[in-house]
């Protein structure tokens, strides 16, 4: 989605790691809620290494992120593998108009997997994130990836000031990191092996922020470069298996290192496995979210892409995708 030329990718496994957030491949011990919700997606949880047309957790440690040194010296580093939220579920869904506010919809079996839980009493404090990349075309396409929490954000922390922020906040800091692990030269042509790109500033991004939940919705038909690298990447996607991260980019000191909200590894999707749903629950539930005090907000979009050029301590270059006019 961002062009880029290859960059320096962070060795598989490496990376001290750390003990705070949530390992890439689940938790030891989780409420029954999130295992509900992890076997809902439409699209399987499959094996890692060997799966095909599904999702997996690849542990955070494959990414290089902004590191301690960053701001001194530019150097990014593997990112902790432990995420800060749990990775849920990937809906891969098919419409005849766009699909918004997917966790404010009834039959949304993640949230319907966390709302079960709370009518027993259970998971109150528990909290969801949705990014939701919106492909349009003759059929719209919906890819969305779940991530959650079964304790609150923690106050003050990036990823708390993130969600709780406004939509200024939200679009200079919404980062995705991608990484493609198996795929023709086209595709790493035409993505990068590696990328880096601040969402916020190159597409158009609604924010819905619900009672328990906040969802990401990433119009990538804002952007004619976006779309048509997407479109480009949807003719091979399946003989591509990539990494996807998403995180709050730091841009001080003290928030660093950067470390990644979650993860997922799509492996070998099938564009004909998309789910087709309905847009008419959506656009009723859109409604009565607004009258019910939700906040939807759309910023951001239209921008050109620049490169950003970063030495890593090594001497290598990698490349982070930025719009025109941004620092």
């Amino acid at each position: 989605m961002c062009p880029t030329k290859k960059g320096k990718e962070a060795p598989v496994g490496s990376g001290s790691g750390g003990s705070e957030g949530v390992r890439g491949g689940g938790v030891e011990v989780e409420p029954a809620w999130m295992e509900e919700a992890r076997s809902g997606g439409s699209l399987k949880t499959v094996d890692l290494n060997t799966g095909t047309n599904g999702w997996a957790s690849p542990p955070g440690d494959v990414f290089n992120v902004r590191g301690p040194n960053y701001f001194p010296r530019r150097q990014k580093s593997p990112a902790n593998p432990a995420y800060l939220l749990s990775p849920l579920g990937v809906d891969w869904l098919r419409s005849t108009g766009r699909l918004d506010d997917v966790l404010g919809r009834p039959d949304n079996l993640v949230a319907g997997a966390l709302r079960r839980a709370q009518s027993r009493g259970e998971s109150l404090k528990a909290f969801l994130l949705a990014v939701n990349l919106q492909v349009p075309g003759r059929d719209h396409h919906s890819a969305v990836f779940y991530f959650g929490s079964e304790e609150p954000l923690s106050p003050g922390s990036l990823l708390f000031r993130f969600v709780n922020g406004d939509d200024e906040f939200r679009n200079a800091r919404f980062k995705i990191v991608n990484r493609i692990v198996r795929g023709p030269w086209i595709v790493r042509a035409a993505v990068g092996n590696y990328a880096a790109c601040l969402l916020g500033r190159a597409l158009q991004i609604r924010y819905v922020r619900g009672p328990n939940y906040l969802e990401i919705d990433v119009d990538i038909g804002s952007s004619a470069l976006a779309n048509a690298i997407l479109h480009l990447a949807l003719g091979y996607v399946t003989t591509v298996t990539i990494d996807m991260g998403f995180l709050v980019e730091a841009q001080a000191e003290e928030e660093l290192p950067e470390r990644l909200i979650g993860a997922v590894r799509i492996a070998h999707m099938e564009m004909g496995s998309a789910v087709p749903i309905g847009i008419t629950e959506s656009a009723m539930t859109t409604a009565a979210a607004a009258s019910a005090g939700k906040h939807h907000h759309a910023k951001g979009g239209g921008r050109s892409l620049s490169k950003v050029k970063h030495v890593d301590k090594d001497g290598s270059v990698a490349d982070e995708v930025r719009p025109n006019g941004a620092s």
